[in-house]
């Protein structure tokens, strides 16, 4: 069956008025106001809801011209990196008078002619960064116009099209964010375990006034001491030690190192980068480490001072730094130096990192531990998983569907046969 042919059309022919520049204010207007859409929650939320933001002071007639409203796209007007300029954001949700900040360009479609959320689709999919890289200025910082953005011929389908498109898009996206809220939870409740084993000692506070641990069968209570002793971080559990967290981890080589440049979009081994978005590509060299549900691995970020749980074989760029348990549990290595990573006392050093002490219980308190917890940690690890085979799926639907090449009930076809 031939690919459906879609008219094209300039941007500024689908909006309800000129695009339009974000306010700029003095730092003494900050602090108070509405709320303003930074840099930040463009990149972090593409489709924009009700976040926490920062605030500035508007005058009446700079809210009657700067305010966004839902539906508008906001596009990254420039950037320290080529692929930032022109990212693309939806606003989902405002409950109270909102702006956007200078960097930003806001654009308001025309409901009556095309989808918001098909626009916002279309400028996300491989053809839209395509587009948009025709109009990228660069000179000290990348860049785009509102102008050049205007000019710009948008593939446009009807409009009943644009709906169904990005309502199974749309659908899409829904999944993988349930999915990567539903790993938040899952992570709190195994952080809340170690906090009430291992920092609040809830357990050795049961015994020692004559009641039974709460949530554990009777090998793992035997475990826990029933009394408290001195030491050099206060009270902890007797019989328990304080160590540094060199001796209880094995910092882990990564092999050979890899940078943006080198790591590219197909290939098998995951790279993993400093920053707390993880995955920046992929290569086909051995990995540099081998990992797995039974044999984790942690990532110590030497410069953001990140970590991270890592169940997958990876390679890493430089001054990522993975380790493991030694003589311990590494999922209880993890949440023990996890709360202690802070970029001003390390000051993005493995050495300052590993001197850092902690309380140390028994070795088979920490695989007890890891018992309890396994089950949460391998629910995380599949919806991960489950994750990720939907964001590829929906890369790879988005420029079809927009070009026309797929159909909606083939791509629907494909989504039930990949889950």
């Amino acid at each position: 069956m031939s690919p459906e042919v879609n008219r094209k059309v300039k941007f500024k022919k689908l909006l309800i008025e000129s695009v339009r520049n974000g306010i700029y204010k003095q730092k003494e207007f900050h602090g108070r106001g509405c709320k303003i859409i930074n840099m930040g929650e463009l990149f972090s939320f593409p489709r924009l809801h009700d976040v926490s933001m920062k605030r500035v002071e508007l005058t009446e007639k700079e809210q009657s011209k700067s305010l966004v409203q839902q539906g508008d796209l906001l596009f990254a007007r420039r950037s320290l990196v080529a692929e930032g300029a022109g990212r693309c954001s939806i606003v989902r949700e405002v409950n109270e008078p909102t702006t956007f900040e200078s960097s930003i360009i806001r654009a308001r479609p025309n409901p009556a002619l095309v989808s918001s959320d098909y626009l916002y689709y279309f400028f996300s999919s491989r053809l839209g960064r395509e587009l948009m890289g025709t109009i990228l200025r660069q000179m000290a910082v990348s860049g785009i116009t509102g102008s050049d953005l205007m000019e710009l011929e948008i593939e446009c389908p009807e409009l009943e099209k644009q709906k169904a498109i990005a309502a199974f898009l749309s659908a899409l996206d829904d999944r993988i964010t349930l999915l990567r809220e539903t790993n938040v939870t899952l992570e709190a409740i195994a952080q809340a375990l170690f906090k009430s084993w291992f920092v609040d000692f809830d357990p050795v506070h049961a015994k020692a006034e004559g009641r039974e641990p709460e949530g554990m069968d009777a090998t793992t209570a035997a475990l826990f001491p029933e009394s408290f002793e001195e030491s050099e971080l206060g009270l902890v559990p007797k019989g328990w030690t304080v160590a540094r967290f060199g001796d209880f981890i094995n910092r882990l080589s990564v092999g050979q190192k890899y940078d943006q440049k080198s790591a590219s979009t197909e290939g098998t081994v995951p790279v993993l980068d400093q920053g707390k978005s993880g995955i920046i590509g992929y290569h086909n060299d051995s990995p540099g480490v081998k990992a797995s549900l039974e044999t984790p691995v942690v990532v110590f970020a030497n410069h953001t001072c990140y970590m991270r749980l890592i169940t997958f074989d990876f390679s890493a760029i430089q001054n990522v730094l993975p380790f493991n348990g030694r003589g311990v549990d590494t999922v209880w290595a993890f949440y023990a130096t996890k709360d202690r990573v802070k970029f001003s006392e390390y000051k993005g050093h493995w050495p300052n990192f590993a001197i850092e002490k902690s309380v140390l219980p028994p070795a088979a308190l920490t695989y007890a531990f890891r018992d309890v917890v396994d089950p949460v940690i391998r629910k995380i690890r599949f919806n991960e998983l489950q994750a990720q085979t939907l964001t590829q799926l929906r890369d790879t639907l988005l420029p079809r569907l927009i070009s026309g090449q797929l159909r909606l009930p083939e791509a629907e076809a494909l989504l039930e046969g990949s889950l």
